[in-house]
């Protein structure tokens, strides 16, 4: 389960929403779970082997192991820092009806036929879910307290979009 880590990821946690979804939440746990008792140990015994051999100048799987043991200490720390920051939130019945975090949006541009279902989450669900967007996006932003059958103009650098809701619904 190697995942690489997107340069963003140096950013402070302050310059985005600290929100996330209970199952983005249980992720990042799984996922710290598997670095530190998985993929850590097996690393680490690969640098002690290669460390092992003698001459490390020229020895290719100790500078290379020692790099991935560098990018998964990089992650431990980031994702302990995560679980420790983020706001777990909840479904609640009063979401119910307009569009809020962790709601499942379907949106229409009427001008060019465009229909599409879009989940909207916290930044760090991002990676691998081409159908979530960030609660911190322009769409996302323009979404937030509409209803069904609202009509949302979404400002981009190409010009005004109108959207139109179609359906909200939540994971309950």
């Amino acid at each position: 389960m190697r995942r690489k880590i997107p340069e963003s990821e140096t950013i402070k946690l302050t310059n985005r929403s600290l929100m996330i979804t209970p199952e983005g939440f249980e992720k990042l746990k799984e996922e710290l779970n598997h670095i530190w008792t998985v993929e850590r140990p097996d690393v680490t015994a690969k640098v002690s082997w290669a460390a092992s051999l003698g001459d490390r100048s020229e020895n290719a799987d100790y500078h290379y192991n020692k790099k991935r043991l560098r990018e998964l200490d990089r992650r431990i720390r980031y994702l302990r820092v995560c679980l420790d920051e983020f706001k777990v939130v909840e479904y609640h019945p009063s979401q119910e009806g307009k569009v809020m975090f962790g709601a499942w949006v379907e949106i229409e541009n009427l001008e060019k036929g465009f229909k599409k279902k879009l989940r909207i989450v916290g930044y760090e669900e991002l990676p691998g879910n081409s159908d979530y967007i960030s609660m911190d996006s322009p769409v996302a932003k323009s979404l937030m307290k509409k209803c069904v059958g609202d009509q949302v103009v979404v400002k981009t650098k190409m010009g005004d979009m109108v959207w139109r809701i179609n359906s909200i619904q939540y994971q309950k």
